[in-house]
């Protein structure tokens, strides 16, 4: 069985060339084709010799996702169904901005965290997605968009990565790991680690080591007390309020420059979306630098919630405000094709 190549980082390329007679400067020539020019075809990378190409093809594959449907909103977000060589699939989602977007890619097929208002967490945890599927998400967004070679940064469309999309990253953080610093590489697709957000349900051990990796740090917070997040978020049992704050001030000491974590907060009618939870909610945070990203809850079918009223959204985002804490309310993207914040969930599963 040939060995996929897609998810080996640099070393580990490095090392399969060696281990076949060849000179470690042709790493980098492949690495460059794989990631720099999206290339999976060994035979049209003609900067390589054709007895290495052969040899390359008897061996290895470089594989992206099959995308197996595609579907884009009214208001610009595209949303791809996508599928693994073992037929598992996942959702990936483009939210475009006027002149660049981010691509929110899942960690796991499913979930196993059971958030009680999120569409996924209906969906069991199938198993962890390994580092090249990671990567390869990006890879056939930008196949999708056409983007290849990498373009400079100042003209990528496809500009951020947001690790928000099905499953827990942290419970999968070596793959998740490997990934990013694939991403991140300056030869290939080049993301600047300012412009990677991992996004966490709250596994607050694992926290601190995101510092190191220099990508951002979202919080799924949800809730202002134990009482409740223990209600919403079966992770809160493992994980209290006290135990992620901190964590997140771990975090926070351990970045090489300032960095503010977004708490995610979305608002959930008779829930926690009173004025007592919005300064219950400043309580928590204090000793931080976060900024709140508020998000109205998005239906879907057999959710036992209902969305906040806009007046309670906006007196909830106001009363933060007020106490110089940056709380804007997420605008929904891609509610019309189940694309919007807590939405995704396998199409396959979806029709089973």
């Amino acid at each position: 069985m040939k060995k996929e190549l897609i998810g080996l980082s640099f070393d580990e390329l490095q090392k399969e060339l060696v281990s076949l007679g060849e000179k470690p400067f042709r790493a980098k020539q492949l690495w460059q084709w794989i990631y720099n020019k999206g290339e999976t075809d060994f035979f049209k990378m003609s900067s390589l010799a054709k007895t290495f190409q052969t040899r390359l093809n008897e061996l290895y594959t470089v594989t992206h996702p099959q995308i197996v449907t595609e579907q884009n909103s009214v208001d610009g977000t595209r949303k791809w169904l996508m599928s693994f060589q073992d037929q598992k699939q996942v959702e990936c989602v483009y939210i475009p901005e006027s002149d660049r977007g981010a691509v929110c890619i899942s960690t796991q097929v499913g979930c196993a965290q059971g958030c009680r208002f999120c569409h996924t967490g209906t969906q069991k945890l199938s198993r962890n997605l390994t580092a090249g599927e990671i990567v390869g998400q990006f890879m056939s967004a930008r196949d999708s968009y056409g983007e290849w070679p990498t373009p400079t940064d100042e003209t990528r469309y496809l500009s951020n990565i947001v690790v928000m999309g099905m499953g827990e990253p942290l419970y999968n953080f070596e793959n998740l790991k490997t990934a990013l610093k694939i991403l991140m590489n300056g030869d290939g697709i080049g993301i600047s680690k300012r412009r990677i957000t991992v996004s966490t349900a709250g596994r607050a051990d694992v926290i601190p080591e995101l510092a190191d990796l220099g990508v951002k740090l979202a919080v799924s917070l949800h809730a202002p007390t134990n009482e409740i997040r223990d209600q919403i978020m079966p992770i809160n049992h493992k994980f209290p309020l006290e135990v992620l704050m901190t964590a997140c001030r771990e975090y926070q000491k351990r970045c090489e420059r300032r960095s503010f974590i977004t708490m995610e907060y979305v608002l959930l009618k008779g829930i926690n979306d009173s004025p007592k939870h919005a300064e219950q909610l400043m309580h928590l945070v204090d000793g931080l630098e976060v900024k709140f990203n508020l998000i109205p809850f998005h239906y879907w079918e057999g959710a036992p919630f209902e969305p906040a009223s806009n007046n309670a959204i906006h007196q909830f985002a106001k009363i933060l405000e007020s106490n110089y804490f940056a709380a804007p309310i997420r605008k929904s993207r891609g509610e019309d094709i189940m694309a919007a914040c807590g939405q995704l969930k396998s199409q396959f599963i979806k029709n089973k």
